[in-house]
């Protein structure tokens, strides 16, 4: 094993032995009982049960009403508006069928919303998307919550589906639960002629048909978008972390194979049950190593920054505490190994064909990048994720991955690599903590020292670029009041086409925010995700046009160059929206989230780690540092100066 990644594990477990200690004794006590008792619904009384299988087939009403067969709980993010999530339209059926004929019984146990942040993009709907994570998570449990299953099977793919099904299903960490994946629709318009179109949209050299047509031909058919964002980080990060059957990710929707992989898990859901001889409990599954596993996947690949969040959350309800020095530190010995767009011009398909996760996987394992020795939903040990499956005569076979790369130009080995270290950065200064995402980054734009221009609201910035008002100089944009705690912490896209064609222009350009853009920042130099945001009292509420910025991503450094003098003397500028102002398209239904979010270094969500429980639990509770006291909660004045910041 890799002494560093080693030695960053072992932190994780001592930082994390109270909490993951009492998170163990919880699901250990219920997975116990679980193996004693027998099929949990034969404890419900009989008005109980009688509800549970009320509405059941006659086939499986049966085998519902009597207590020998283990029950299998279907959790669904079934949509028929999102690419995405449409092929699990017909996903409950044939897991039924697979669960009938593996000795089991399954039911639909409920569904969970699934939004697109791609339609939402620079509209008010998106300033609920990282909310609806903690939504998805809280209506995993609701569905859980029954007490009727041995299992469960998670139907998810996009943005904060996967985690926060994630986190729903650790907190019944005593079930063993696999997520089916859908796979991406196949390869359509090449990204870099969408990206091109867009950008001559932005520049008004071609119309909105032109665009849309761009658009139409890029998102075709069902199935997860095929770029890599935090839809496909999401799938290669359960494959990593054994969680998915292997090789299943990127299997394409409504095909033979597809349809065999989803079958076998609904097989194998009743085969990892308490009541057989593979007991596989998620909440044992995803430990201190699987955690580190999908760090490390995250930064060989490349994947969306969403993640720096996500992680955070999702080990969180493992009640494992992972800090943003732990993904900078493994950054530093994880090589980039891929060039999935955005950061190259393949798509996940690509990527696939390249030799995909199965490459990738046994590379990482070959080179002591990835732990071993971990528990999967195909058994103990990372080994089996080598293996790829395959339909032969009829029959879905895994075999072995034995040979490297088939393109270099999409995936690289170890001793190889696109880059010594890992696409995505923290960097620190005076303005506090970001993320920044370096692999689309060209060398010469790493590095931006330029006059900021300041905008409360992402419109703002549009309208200046049509208005020709950024034409002709270098800046740093910054782009504040964006944060979990100020409306939600959306995603920025917009911004990215304008601030494209400024880069290609010659302008020296880049982005510092407290709200989110996914990786898909691409060529643009961005530090995203600040924290402490500008809500909380964070220094880029000091900001003020003209304030020259230097932004080292390759060193790690975030600077406001002006003397903390001067900032003593200044006080806060701009403000987030009231909960008067914060209403229409459901917005006003959250203002709770927008008081209790913690920062987006603790995960940006409303839960605190667990096993770190107390009379006074609150958002983030169980993090090294304080989180979660917003100034909607706690009166601090808006933008008011962080300790340690002089007055």
């Amino acid at each position: 094993m890799n002494p560093i990644i080693q030695d960053i594990t072992d932190r994780i477990v001592e930082r994390s032995a109270a909490s993951r200690t009492a998170y163990l004794a919880r699901i250990r006590r219920d997975g116990e009982a679980a193996r004693a008792k027998g099929p949990a619904r034969a404890h419900l009384g009989c008005a109980n049960l009688a509800h549970g299988f009320a509405g059941a087939s006659s086939e499986d009403k049966p085998a519902l009403r009597g207590t020998a067969k283990p029950g299998v709980a279907i959790v669904t993010s079934y949509n028929d508006m999102l690419s995405a999530h449409q092929p699990y339209e017909t996903y409950p059926p044939e897991l039924k069928a697979a669960v009938r004929r593996a000795g089991g019984v399954a039911q639909v146990a409920g569904g969970v919303p699934a939004m697109c942040d791609g339609i939402t993009q620079g509209r008010a709907g998106m300033e609920l998307s990282l909310y609806s994570r903690d939504v998805i998570a809280m209506a995993t449990a609701i569905a859980l919550s029954h007490d009727m299953f041995d299992a469960t099977l998670l139907l998810g793919v996009c943005d904060k589906i996967v985690p926060g099904l994630f986190v729903g299903a650790l907190h019944f960490g005593h079930l063993p639960a696999i997520f089916v994946p859908a796979g991406p629709m196949a390869s359509g318009l090449p990204n870099k002629v969408k990206a091109r179109t867009r950008q001559l949209f932005a520049e008004g050299k071609v119309g909105r048909e032109e665009l849309l047509d761009a658009e139409a031909k890029s998102y075709h058919s069902p199935g997860t978008c095929t770029f890599y964002g935090t839809a496909n980080s999401n799938q290669a990060l359960m494959e990593v972390m054994g969680l998915h059957l292997p090789g299943s990710t990127f299997v394409n929707p409504h095909t033979e194979l597809r349809h065999a992989l989803t079958e076998a898990a609904g097989r194998r859901a009743v085969e990892i049950t308490a009541h057989g001889s593979e007991y596989t409990p998620i909440g044992e599954l995803v430990d201190e190593k699987a955690i580190v596993n999908a760090c490390v996947a995250l930064l060989a690949t490349g994947g969306s920054t969403n993640h720096t969040i996500h992680l955070v959350a999702m080990a969180a309800a493992a009640g494992i505490v992972l800090t943003w020095d732990d993904l900078a530190r493994l950054s530093r010995v994880v090589p980039s190994l891929t060039k999935i767009y955005p950061n190259g011009q393949a798509d996940v398909n690509h990527f696939r064909d390249a030799g995909g996760m199965q490459v990738l996987i046994g590379d990482l394992l070959d080179e002591g990048l990835l732990h071993a020795d971990v528990l999967t939903v195909a058994g103990r040990g990372l080994d089996h994720y080598r293996s790829a499956p395959a339909l032969v005569d009829g029959e879905l076979v895994w075999s072995p991955v034995t040979g490297g790369s088939a393109d270099l130009d999409v995936l690289r080995p170890v001793s190889a690599p696109f880059s010594a270290d890992g696409g995505i950065h923290m960097v620190e200064g005076n303005l506090g903590r970001a993320v920044s995402k370096v692999s689309a980054v060209k060398p010469e734009h790493l590095v931006i020292e330029a006059p900021a221009k300041v905008f409360d609201d992402q419109l703002d910035l549009l309208r200046a670029f049509e208005a020709g008002e950024l034409d002709g100089q270098d800046f740093v944009a910054v782009i504040r009041y964006q944060g979990p705690s100020a409306n939600g912490m959306p995603e920025l896209h917009k911004l990215t086409p304008p601030l494209a064609v400024l880069l290609d222009r010659g302008q020296r350009v880049a982005i510092v925010t407290d709200g989110r853009m996914s990786g898909a920042s691409g060529k643009v130099p961005a530090a995203i995700h600040l924290s402490p945001e500008a809500a909380d009292g964070g220094p880029i509420a000091l900001v003020r046009d003209g304030d020259v910025i230097r932004l080292d991503s390759a060193a790690g450094t975030l600077e406001l160059l002006v003397p903390a003098e001067k900032l003593a003397l200044r006080t806060p500028a701009g403000r987030p929206l009231s909960d008067a102002q914060w209403v229409g398209t459901g917005r006003e239904l959250f203002a709770a989230f927008r008081r209790m979010a913690g920062h987006a270094e603790q995960g940006a969500g409303i839960f605190g780690v667990s096993g770190a429980e107390s009379p006074h639990h609150g958002p983030g509770l169980g993090f090294p540092s304080e989180a979660g006291a917003s100034h909607l909660e706690t009166g601090t004045p808006v933008g008011a100066q962080p300790a340690g910041l002089a007055r």
